[in-house]
């Protein structure tokens, strides 16, 4: 068996050297960033409109849900009142298995459309900004309330805004579409 032959420094390289290894934190930003087909396939837009923009990566938007789910059920949890504690973990929850289902990358299975995902993101928002008033905690907890509503505030800004895409190309009405085509970018 041969010997592999080792380089001179004079003799022309083919390949160039290898570069510093990426770090787990650097892929991970990138991929979350990622804007590209690999990240997935668009959505179809919500009412021939929503969302507004496509700004917002889809993995970020999914790390904001998880953020945002586990958010409201702790400020509920560690709130003293019991319409806080029932709203919030009512909340959360629903968010939180909401997006372990939804059709996109970081879900651990892939059973709900990502335009029903999209809907639940608005509903969400819109339920975590009105439950402290319509369940009246709002004055007898207020920093689970004020937790609750910037919950939903940002849910339903960041819901106008995200590049929703799926990976294994369901919509909303059941069909797969690999070329959804040019849809509001």
């Amino acid at each position: 068996m041969a010997e592999p032959q080792t380089l001179s420094p004079s003799t022309p390289r083919l390949v160039p050297p290898p570069g510093p290894p990426e770090g787990r934190l650097r892929r991970g930003v990138r991929r979350a960033m990622d804007r590209s087909a690999a990240a997935g396939i668009l959505s179809r837009p919500l009412l021939g409109r929503l969302p507004l923009r496509r700004w917002v990566p889809q993995d970020l938007h999914s790390l904001m849900d998880y953020k945002g789910g586990t958010a409201a059920v702790v400020a509920g949890v560690l709130s003293g009142d019991a319409a806080a504690k029932s709203a919030g973990i009512a909340l959360g929850s629903t968010i939180l298995g909401v997006s372990l289902l939804t059709d996109y990358r970081l879900s651990l299975t892939k059973l709900i459309p990502i335009e029903a995902h999209e809907i639940a993101d608005h509903a969400f928002g819109v339920a975590s900004i009105l439950a402290p008033f319509v369940l009246g905690y709002a004055k007898r907890s207020p920093l689970a309330a004020a937790v609750h509503v910037a919950v939903g505030v940002t849910t339903v800004l960041a819901s106008l805004v995200t590049d929703y895409r799926c990976q294994t190309g369901m919509h909303l009405g059941g069909e797969l579409a690999t070329d959804p085509g040019a849809i509001g970018a």
